[in-house]
């Protein structure tokens, strides 16, 4: 099958450090090499991959400081994509409402994998006018916000178990792991730290949108010698 990946510009593929969706495309996209099947992965050209890579920027967007608007690119990415929908039999498209306009145009099927938040309402209008598109949840509960969307299956987030290493032993701290934001709840591990007494260590990184709410919410808890914030971490640290 011949099947295009729409990944986020944000990050490359596979982040170089957090990226939680676009770690996730990754995954998706070599096991679907891996059995024979023709994918063209358009993302950062910093990407790596053993699909066919169709480069949409420089370089993922978070670490180029001369982008100052990320919608401009994402909206030639999706172009780029679609003048070539000739070539695929299915296109996936990891960056949510983004490619509705587009795909409400043309013939190739298009199926999104929801990523990003569904509560809001400016966010659900945008779903509830694009009624047709067909979409996957990462989870049952993440339906919840949409109930009438066009659900047509849940799948997992899938990882690559050779990059993990089962300790049965319990650990001696406590981690969040992540993106410092009101969604992620930071302030829910803290709390839960502060109730147990237990170490914790917050690797995440933190985005212009949120670094208020980190001053407001996270920093005055880093005074605690139970709390501890370590910055960003990737798939090495």
């Amino acid at each position: 099958m011949r099947i295009a990946q729409i990944a986020p510009l944000l990050e490359s593929v596979p982040p170089q450090f957090y990226g939680g969706t676009e770690r996730v495309v990754s995954a998706l996209t070599e096991e679907l090499v891996s059995r024979g099947h023709d994918v063209t992965l358009f993302a950062s050209g910093d990407s790596i991959t053993s699909a066919t890579l169709a480069p949409c920027s420089k370089r993922s967007l978070r670490l180029d400081g001369t982008i100052r608007d990320s919608v401009a690119l994402t909206t030639i990415e999706l172009a780029r994509v679609f003048d070539r929908q000739e070539e695929f039999d299915v296109i996936h498209n990891h960056v949510d409402y983004f490619a509705f306009p587009f795909a409400r145009q043309n013939r190739t099927p298009m199926i999104t994998t929801t990523h990003g938040r569904l509560d809001l309402p400016e966010i659900r209008n945008v779903y509830e006018y694009f009624a047709e598109a067909p979409l996957v949840s990462i989870s049952d509960a993440q339906r919840e916000p949409l109930p009438g969307g066009s659900w047509l299956a849940t799948v997992y987030n899938g990882i690559d178990l050779s990059l993990f290493n089962l300790h049965p032993d319990p650990g001696k701290y406590l981690a969040f792991l992540g993106r410092i934001s009101p969604e992620k709840r930071p302030n829910r591990a803290i709390e839960v730290a502060r109730a147990l007494g237990m170490p914790l260590k917050i690797a995440a990184k933190v985005d212009a949108v949120d670094k208020e709410y980190f001053e407001h919410v996270v920093r005055p808890h880093l005074s605690n010698p139970l709390i501890e914030f370590v910055g960003e971490m990737g798939g090495q640290g």
